[in-house]
């Protein structure tokens, strides 16, 4: 094996095969000439790439490995790890985008030769992009040597990609093997971020230079990785801080990548603090050393990390941001909002997710109250619980503002709750079911009446909606608690009274009705008789079906199926998460598949009607999709619910059960027999869904009426 040979563990394996885990550990049992480990431990080892991927060629298991894959392999197996070989390969990326005939020149030449000359082709356009003082550092000759095949690799997956989509690929694969290690700002919440922060910012003047957005300036204090300042619309200048070193230089080449400035261009700025549509990302901890002192930007976005107690407390005692108070040890959420104040110009923006107590602590309470009485906080949005994590939690948005020398304070707080608005579907909100259409039009639409010429008072129609939007008087809420929390001072929404109940029970007596006609008739014994069986996998490897995984990639505007809603039997709820690679093409679903769960070991399936076609199909699922003219699908999808079937299907990690869909059986019988099956299964579907939406009709009516009988609304029955 060659010395520098990338290597890959079972995951991998399976991954470049397309199959379980189990498939390549019986590979390894069952095969005398499959690969021997080459490292890793006796747990996990690891195997040589390239004598992997000729084994599978060999077996007729693999035609070719996906570019991707391969690069992919080449990334984890790089013996300086997967951070710095993404870091390299950016960087490469960035090159190849900005200065492709420099690229050409350069990898013209052996791989010694080409990791002597690359370092100065890449400080060249770090600087010119990023600046002199930026969080990548230009790599060495050596650092690189081991790196010359993995960016060959990139840039021809860059090719067909390009620069972009291709790092965003890596990129994002890398936050998906290692969850646990980065805080996640999911790109709904990242767009509706932006989007308030425009639109205050457009209602305070546009900016400097009387609404020239072009000389916006935006800054995240706390970057991550980059989610916010992407959902910035340009041109703009970008400006972010992040604590990781690591994280911070692969925030810089995403931004980079992601921004449509190409800067090998002539007149191409080179600092960019000064320069229009310019990048500028530190490493560092942003409240003890902060990387851009005395700069004032036009917005703020920051999703801080929470309940930090080592935040610098006592060595940040005296410093000149805490305009508002000193923030508690136990505050330091509130220590970045006086962070993001302080960088803001008069009448910036700033928009903070924050925990929910932090809108409610005794120990904040009064910098709450100075943040009120100076006219700084001017909104507080609840988000359902789901929206980012912690997903348990209905976290917060605030949006500030810089209060200007000669603005009198504003003295109302506009509370949203966005989970109690109508626009939002039941069952649509949680995490991966999260309707962040309604939930932006709820937050922006009550921002623009709030906020439009001749501010509202308490009570105005354009804004106070019971349960959704409210403009409350800043006296109303400075009292012992200044408690912050929407939902305190919401009124609760209309019930509809006596009325609406009535309507409620009128459609849960129709839906008993239907129920009680659809409920199957006794069962008719008969003796069992042995059948012929097949698998799904033998049917997959005969054409008649076809067997794909979901992965709630792509799709533009189309929603996305998930794992939720086939276990809820809901409409599809989910928004699409991007494509990052042409390979990544969303599986867009059709009449008459067959969808199941991956996880769960659970017996369930969906056949797809019209109203759900469409959809692209979600994470954690997977779908079968028959040919018409040889598999009744109502038929597979009965079959494939059998406890029987799928407890023989299905096999069990620590924590989870996996359904192997391939080993499925159902028997061999004539179409005509199929359909004779299926129109059965197909009634037991339409009694379950009965059954289903009875529950939520039934649980409505029981909650409506205690909700009538505590409020008033509702008379109790009169004793008898």
């Amino acid at each position: 094996m060659p010395e520098n040979s990338t290597e890959v563990t079972a995951a991998g394996i399976a991954r470049l095969a397309g199959v379980g885990r189990a498939a390549v550990s019986n590979w390894r049992r069952r095969h005398a000439d499959f690969p021997r480990p080459v490292g890793g431990t006796d747990t996990s080892p690891s195997f040589s790439l390239p004598e992997v991927e000729q084994w599978l060629r060999d077996q007729g298991k693999l035609a070719e490995v996906p570019l991707r894959e391969r690069v992919w392999q080449q990334l984890t197996g790089h013996p300086a790890g997967a951070v710095t070989a993404l870091v390299h390969a950016g960087c490469a990326l960035l090159l190849v985008r900005d200065r492709p005939t420099a690229w050409l020149e350069i990898t013209a030449v052996s791989d010694a030769r080409m990791a002597e000359v690359l370092p100065v082709a890449l400080d060249e356009v770090l600087t010119a992009r990023l600046g002199p003082e930026r969080a990548v550092h230009t790599p060495t000759g050596p650092e690189l040597l081991a790196s010359v095949p993995l960016l060959r690799a990139t840039a021809e997956l860059a090719a067909g990609t390009g620069a972009r989509r291709a790092f965003e690929f890596l990129f994002v694969r890398q936050l998906d093997a290692n969850p646990r290690q980065y805080t996640l700002t999911p790109p709904g919440l990242a767009a509706l971020m932006a989007d308030l922060a425009e639109q205050v910012t457009r209602g305070a003047g546009g900016g400097p230079a009387g609404g020239r957005t072009a000389d916006r300036t935006v800054l995240d204090p706390a970057a991550g990785t980059g989610a916010l300042l992407r959902a910035v619309g340009g041109p703009v200048t970008l400006y972010a801080q992040e604590a990781d070193a690591d994280l911070a230089a692969l925030t810089a080449l995403r931004l980079a990548l992601h921004s449509e400035e190409a800067a090998g261009k002539a007149g191409a700025p080179t600092e960019p603090d000064a320069a229009r549509g310019a990048i500028a990302v530190r490493a560092g901890d942003t409240l003890r050393t902060d990387a851009f002192p005395g700069l004032a930007v036009d917005a703020v976005l920051c999703h801080p990390p929470f309940n930090e107690r080592n935040w610098g407390h006592e060595e940040l005692a005296y410093d000149p941001r805490w305009e508002y108070g000193l923030p508690a040890r136990t505050e330091s959420e509130l220590a970045w909002v006086q962070h993001a104040l302080a960088h803001l110009r008069e009448d910036g923006t700033a928009v903070l997710l924050m925990p929910p107590a932090a809108a409610s602590r005794r120990s904040g309470r009064r910098i709450r109250a100075d943040l009120l009485r100076r006219g700084a906080l001017r909104a507080v949005i609840a988000l359902p619980a789901g929206a980012a994590p912690p997903y348990g939690i209905p976290l917060h948005l605030w949006v500030l503002r810089k209060p200007g020398a000669d603005r009198r304070p504003t003295p109302e707080l506009l509370v949203v709750d966005t989970a109690e608005s109508p626009e939002t579907a039941p069952g649509a909100v949680g995490r991966d079911r999260m309707d962040w259409a309604a939930v932006r039009n709820t937050a922006l639409d009550a921002w623009s009446a709030f906020d439009r010429p001749g501010a509202p008072d308490s009570g105005d129609a354009t804004v106070d909606r019971p349960g959704v939007s409210r403009v409350v008087p800043v006296i109303e809420l400075l009292d012992d608690d200044v408690d912050l929390a929407p939902a305190r001072h919401l009124p609760p929404p209309a019930a509809g009274g006596a009325a609406e109940l009535d309507r409620v029970r009128e459609r849960l007596d129709e839906t008993l009705k239907l129920t009680a006609r659809l409920t199957p008739p006794p069962a008719s014994p008969r003796e069992p008789s042995r059948r012929t069986l097949t698998t799904v996998g033998e049917l997959v490897r005969s054409g008649v079906l076809q067997l794909r995984t979901g992965s709630g990639t792509g799709g533009g505007a189309a929603p996305v199926l998930t794992e939720q809603d086939v276990l809820a039997g809901a409409a599809p709820s989910g928004t699409p998460t991007g494509t990052t690679a042409p390979e990544d093409e969303p599986l867009l679903l059709e009449p008459g598949d067959v969808v199941l769960p991956v996880l769960g070991g659970g017996t369930l399936s969906r056949v797809v009607d019209d109203a759900t076609a469409g959809a692209v199909l979600g994470r954690n699922l997977q779908v079968l999709r028959p040919d018409p003219a040889a598999l009744d699908p109502w038929f597979l999808a009965g079959f494939l619910r059998g406890t029987a079937n799928n407890r023989q299907a299905s096999s069990y990690a620590s924590t989870a059960a996996r359904l192997d869909a391939r080993r499925l059986q159902l028997p061999r019988v004539p179409l005509s027999e199929q359909q004779r099956y299926g129109r059965q299964f197909r009634t037991l579907a339409a009694f379950e869904d009965a059954l289903r939406t009875a529950g939520r009709l039934g649980g409505q009516l029981l909650q409506g009426m205690y909700d009538g009988l505590t409020d008033g609304t509702v008379d109790p029955a009169p004793p008898h």
